[in-house]
């Protein structure tokens, strides 16, 4: 399956030839894109990303080129491990981050890995900003760091806390109602992320009959996403 390159971000399946699939070297060359992207947006040079991943086995490993390559730019990273697609955008705006950067495919086949983009209010780049992104990329347009401004990542596994109390103290939720109404409630959790946000955000808002079906985040997804 051809790479596909986006203004969004880049998609797809895992191996073979750079520029093909989605390899290591394509990894690299859009995170340090990403990386000059923001390093033009702001004279600040204490520049910091959100990084959240998916449970796909390819998962770890694009994560830590992500992170390096960032690092190599001089960008911090905040490095929310396992996390939901929400949970990084809620993440980059709570931590005043300069962007965010999502490693999922979404729905498609355990195969295939993505990163998403985004800006400093936790929302996808823009076109113009996506554009300019792809024309780094065909430029070869990279800045790293010298070893005294390398940036440094720090682990934090609290955001997941942060969004299922973010959602129950909204006016909208009651969470009394919803637990008289004794609710039986399946999840698929498609041994992804969402195996471990979904039950625990139903049991926060006091549902108690909780099927769990394939909610192991191992990345050996049971059927496709």
């Amino acid at each position: 399956m051809p790479l596909i390159k986006s203004i969004s971000g880049i998609r797809g399946t895992i191996g073979g030839e750079p520029g093909s699939n989605f390899t290591p070297l394509d990894v690299v060359q859009f995170s340090a894109a990403y990386a000059y992207l923001l390093k033009e947006k702001t004279n600040d040079n204490d520049i910091t990303v959100v990084i959240g991943r998916d449970a796909r086995p390819s998962g770890p490993m694009v994560q830590q080129l992500v992170t390096a390559t960032l690092n190599g730019c001089g960008i911090n990273v905040i490095d929310l491990g396992l996390s939901t697609t929400p949970t990084v955008e809620m993440a980059v705006v709570k931590e005043k981050a300069n962007g965010g950067i999502i490693l999922t495919a979404s729905h498609n086949p355990v195969q295939w890995n993505a990163l998403k983009l985004l800006n400093e209010k936790g929302e996808f780049i823009s076109g113009d900003e996506g554009k300019k992104l792809l024309e780094l990329i065909e430029e070869n347009k990279f800045d790293f760091n010298e070893v005294d401004s390398i940036g440094s990542t720090i682990q934090n596994d609290s955001t997941l806390d942060y969004h299922y109390n973010t959602i129950l103290e909204l006016p909208l939720v009651d969470k009394g109602l919803i637990e008289k109404q004794n609710f039986k409630v399946v999840v698929d959790g498609v041994n992804s992320s969402g195996g471990i946000a979904v039950p625990e955000m139903l049991r926060k808002l006091g549902v108690k009959n909780i099927v769990e079906l394939n909610c192991k985040p191992d990345g050996k997804f049971s059927h496709n996403p």
